[in-house]
């Protein structure tokens, strides 16, 4: 069983993993004949690709804005980097949470990741070299949601249990703005001009905040 607990928010204990293995299984090839010898057949939707590597639940997955790569995060606390082409397989494992992957998003320009975690943090990754680049850790519990902005200055948007949403400027060191909430916030978006950042959470209400008031 795997439990993410958020009283007490200790380390997770990842129970039941399988040996580490990453590779690719292809589907949807002849079926091996049935117990008459003939071929089985079935109208049920089948997948055609199986990515295996990842030791415990799968939280999130997004593509990049090419749509070449897709990138995966776990309760195993890292996050996986797939080829959809070719051999598509796996050719990156970025680490260093503490805890699980709730959410990642791709940056734009597709040059970074960004991702979200129990362990308090934020952190932004470097897709090329596989490195870590920055750290944001001023939430005081768990963070649900990321999203980068789409235009304009290099700002990422964070929600987390503490009920409080933040703006962070890749370019400098903390938080540049808070906006605080009475709920724990489960989601957070930019608008398409990035002037504005919409929230949810638990008390089913979603919140815009306008940028250009401040």
């Amino acid at each position: 069983m795997q439990t993410l607990s958020r009283e007490g928010e200790s380390a997770l204990s990842v129970v039941g993993s399988r040996p580490m293995e990453l590779s690719t299984v292809s589907y949807g090839g002849p079926q091996a004949p049935g117990p008459n010898g003939k071929q089985r057949t079935s109208s049920l939707e089948s997948p055609i690709m199986l990515l295996a590597g990842h030791q415990s639940a799968i939280y999130t997955m997004k593509f990049n804005p090419a749509g070449t790569v897709i990138a995966s995060g776990s309760h195993d606390r890292e996050i996986f980097l797939w080829n959809v082409h070719g051999e598509c397989k796996n050719f990156m494992v970025l680490k260093g949470h503490k805890n699980a992957v709730l959410d990642l998003q791709w940056t734009t320009d597709g040059s970074q990741i960004i991702s979200a975690s129990p362990d308090k943090t934020l952190r932004a990754w470097d897709v090329e070299t596989g490195k870590q680049i920055k750290k944001m850790a001023e939430h005081s519990s768990f963070v649900n949601s990321c999203c980068p902005s789409r235009r304009g200055p290099p700002l990422v948007v964070s929600g987390s249990d503490d009920g409080t949403a933040k703006l962070w400027d890749m370019r400098q060191r903390g938080a540049i703005q808070t906006f605080p909430d009475k709920y724990q916030i489960t989601a957070v978006s930019f608008s398409d001009a990035s002037d504005k950042i919409y929230t949810g959470g638990i008390d089913n209400d979603i919140k815009v905040w306008d940028l250009r008031r401040n």
